[in-house]
């Protein structure tokens, strides 16, 4: 019943931008903290982007200062905007839903973002 469901992926050009969308449903995504992953081939998953109930944004050193988290909660959404992009970004990136107060966290299915000339 609850759902994360990511789009926006797809093939940009080096110096390119994206913006990726995790649609949440079943769950009320203003009571938990939202977050972006990613994971290369043959990589961990990294934390990229987090965005907590309430408080500050925070990135992963690799990415700030071109990637931005925003969420709308009215439409149940959070955002990646992710801009000069590097062939290193490429990865499959997924949404995660937490709330770590009753140790309830919820994942996507991912969405392929490849950055190649």
């Amino acid at each position: 019943q609850v759902q994360l469901v990511e789009s926006g992926g797809g093939l940009v050009q080096p110096g390119g931008s994206l913006r990726l969308s995790c649609a949440a449903s079943g769950i009320r995504s203003s009571d938990y903290a939202m977050a972006w992953y990613r994971q290369a081939p043959g990589k961990e998953r990294e934390l990229v982007a987090r965005i907590p109930r309430v408080g500050s944004t925070n990135y992963a050193d690799s990415v700030k200062g071109r990637f931005t988290i925003s969420r709308d909660n009215a439409k149940n959404t959070v955002y990646l905007q992710m801009n000069s992009l590097k062939p290193e970004d490429t990865a499959v990136y997924y949404c995660n839903a937490d709330y770590s107060v009753i140790r309830r966290s919820y994942w996507g299915q991912g969405t392929q973002v490849t950055v190649s000339a």
